[in-house]
């Protein structure tokens, strides 16, 4: 865990690597220690339909959404948004291109009497190693 869900606007890929966005947080989010690898999953989605402010072609949006089990500290999911955030933000100003990104960024925290979980991945990881 964290289970990572980045929705962007369509025209995102028109300009950035989606891809590499998507490495960065991954990478970003295992580095901060939050939770065990086997559990780190990062996906995103594009939004084909979409409006921004007053619709202008330029405009973008980028909303990630973290679901983490209970048990982390206020100030350890703060450090977790700032530097996954700024990850991000430092990925997509590489590209230089001419978007105005709505940014924004949270934590859900999972309610673990309403979920299931059978991740295999984590055994293979501890086969492998």
């Amino acid at each position: 865990m964290p289970h990572i869900l980045i929705e962007y606007s369509a025209n995102v890929v028109d300009h950035h690597d989606v891809d590499a966005l998507v490495t960065t947080i991954h990478e970003a989010a295992e580095a901060t220690g939050i939770g065990p690898l086997g559990g780190l999953r990062t996906r995103a989605v594009a939004r084909e339909k979409y409006r921004i402010a007053d619709g202008h072609p330029n405009n973008a949006m980028i909303a990630i959404v973290a679901r983490v089990g209970p048990g982390r500290e206020p100030d350890e999911k703060v450090a977790f948004i700032a530097t996954v955030l700024d990850a991000a933000e430092a990925r997509i100003a590489a590209d230089d291109g001419p978007l105005a990104i709505a940014w924004s960024m949270e934590i859900q925290e999972i309610d673990t009497r309403f979920r299931t979980n059978r991740n295999y991945v984590t055994a293979r990881l501890t086969e492998e190693s």
